[in-house]
């Protein structure tokens, strides 16, 4: 066999070994893509920031090319309208009580990012007939070939709700702020996730501090209690957002941050969570789906339901 005929054959073989790959990746892509992230974004007190954090977090991720899909779930309290200046005229109670589409619920805020507005609605979970999981399953399963990203805004504090939602995500988020109250209720939190829920890995952001000086010896003192009292509890720092006037007028005005002050010190920080939370990887990533994360609603809607 010449040069040229050896030549032709390996150029043959790596054709096909490229063309294999690509088949293979294709076949891959379809998976990747049914397997968006869903993040609860929590706190254990209240005047936190938590809804803001959401809000210009949702669009930070946006901007990195990320179909973000937003659930206001904080059910007592529900503010995101406010950040993002919407006014939403359905809710995701209409769509389990099996009265309107998803489609026709989902209402879009800044920058194309998606919200569901949420209602208390939510607990009717429990009580679906088999045949209405299958159709409001059904409805969630188009999410997962339309977003990357889920985030649930919570409620604030240890209440049922807070739980609920905590419990079904694929990880989780704590927003803790320097005031030790609030670092003390992160802690309640966290050990009713972990004690009895077995719930064992969660990211912390320091919001509202000075610098990341002190954002730090936020997540150390946490970290230090949890390490003493929590063991195999894994807390990883997910960064700091700074203190920032520029956000409350942007609150004023009914608009993100990240949008009326682009430039401002917590525009900055939002796009590095951002960063960091596409970077990381954590949690267990064959459950990283929304129609997961609405079938583990409906487990622990129906495990409550049980206990009382």
């Amino acid at each position: 066999m010449d040069q040229a005929t050896k030549l032709r054959k390996l150029v043959s073989l790596e054709c096909k070994r490229q063309g294999k790959g690509r088949l293979e990746r294709d076949r891959e892509a379809p998976e990747t893509r049914l397997r968006p992230r869903v993040f609860a974004v929590t706190s254990g007190k209240g005047g936190v920031g938590k809804t803001n954090v959401v809000g210009n977090l949702a669009i930070a991720c946006q901007r990195m090319g990320k179909k973000v899909l937003v659930l206001d779930a904080d059910l007592g309290l529900a503010n995101l309208d406010i950040i993002y200046g919407i006014n939403p005229g359905h809710d995701i109670g209409e769509t389990i009580r099996g009265e309107r589409e998803l489609s026709k619920v989902i209402v879009r805020g800044p920058e194309g990012v998606a919200v569901i507005p949420a209602s208390s609605g939510v607990q009717e979970l429990a009580h679906l007939t088999e045949g209405q999981k299958v159709n409001l399953l059904s409805e969630f399963d188009t999410l997962n070939t339309m977003f990357d990203l889920l985030l649930v805004d919570t409620g604030t504090g240890i209440s049922s709700n807070v739980i609920f939602f905590n419990l079904a995500a694929e990880e989780r988020l704590i927003v803790v702020s320097p005031e030790p109250t609030s670092i003390t209720d992160a802690y309640a939190l966290m050990k009713i996730l972990f004690f009895h829920h077995g719930i064992k890995e969660f990211l912390l952001l320091s919001n509202m501090v000075r610098d990341e000086a002190q954002g730090r010896m936020v997540y150390e003192n946490l970290s230090r209690v949890v390490a003493k009292f929590m063991r195999g509890v894994c807390i990883d720092y997910a960064g700091y957002i700074p203190w920032d006037g520029l956000l409350q007028k942007g609150v004023s005005r009914r608009e993100p941050v990240v949008c009326c002050y682009p430039e401002s010190p917590s525009s900055l920080g939002f796009g590095a969570l951002a960063g960091f939370l596409m970077a990381h990887r954590g949690g267990e990533a064959s459950d990283g789906n929304i129609k997961f994360f609405l079938k583990r609603l409906m487990d622990v809607a129906l495990d409550e339901s049980r206990t009382h």
